[in-house]
């Protein structure tokens, strides 16, 4: 019999001095959470917010999660996720050796940006 693998999610933010900033992270995560139907979602942050990545994790393992996707909430692929969301992730997996924790693209590609794009620019013209 197959056994089932509790799946949580962490949207990634970079963190921010400014408040509000770390606020839309976790209403992101919150969003998913809720629209997605997900009982495992937390948001983390790189750095200057609470949790960081390795803290969420914790989160999630604390409530039974055994496989993580990390869903980036950056528009490009720059240094922080080329190289530190790897790093910490290898940190992570190297703590607890049976969680699965991969990470999925940016958001830069996705067709929905230019429906956002196309929504900013109503009454515009």
């Amino acid at each position: 019999p197959r056994r089932c693998v509790t799946t949580g999610f962490i949207v990634f933010g970079h963190g921010s001095r400014i408040e509000s900033a770390n606020r839309s992270v976790r209403d992101a995560a919150a969003g998913l959470a809720r629209v997605g139907g997900y009982s495992y979602v937390e948001p983390a942050f790189l750095e200057l917010g609470e949790p960081d990545l390795a803290g969420a994790v914790e989160r999630l393992v604390d409530q039974g999660v055994r496989k993580v996707v990390v869903l980036p909430y950056f528009l490009t692929l720059g240094t922080h996720l080329e190289r530190d969301l790897p790093r910490l992730i290898q940190h992570i997996a190297i703590k607890y050796k049976d969680l699965d924790i991969t990470s999925t693209p940016p958001l830069d590609g996705h067709p929905g940006l230019v429906q956002i794009l196309l929504d900013r620019t109503i009454g515009l013209k």
